[in-house]
């Protein structure tokens, strides 16, 4: 499949989030996963790490990341690079929903919490 109609794409999630997984290994990729997000007004992603290197590109609203015991603004136009192993959570601090397209180096994508505990996710990574 080389063209994806992502409207077409339920959007699934956890609360506050909704997502949508654009490419992944069940489209025939073998190492890369794209993500797109929008989350809520006061909702944020669980603290957590991947197992695989991921930027996220910020394509509207604002927040914050959460990484390495700093507290970083983000917002439309921004970039964000997180290294494999490295814990963050971003938080939408904004009052208007935090838009984000996330690659990731692997498919599917490993999710860790803090402690190492995998974190199971609820849509195909």
């Amino acid at each position: 499949m080389y063209v994806i109609d992502n409207a077409r794409i339920a959007p699934t999630g956890l609360p506050g989030i909704a997502h949508r997984t654009l490419a992944s290994g069940a489209d025939g990729l073998r190492s890369l996963s794209v993500w797109l997000q929008t989350m809520e007004p006061g909702a944020a992603t669980p603290p957590h790490r991947h197992d695989c290197d991921e930027v996220v590109v910020v394509l509207a609203g604002r927040g914050e990341l959460r990484v390495a015991g700093e507290v970083q603004a983000i917002g439309a136009d921004q970039t964000i690079v997180l290294p494999a192993g490295v814990d963050h959570q971003i938080v939408n601090s904004g009052d208007e929903p935090l838009r984000t397209l996330a690659a990731f180096a692997a498919t599917p994508v490993g999710v860790a919490l803090p402690d190492g505990t995998p974190f199971p996710l609820p849509w195909a990574s």
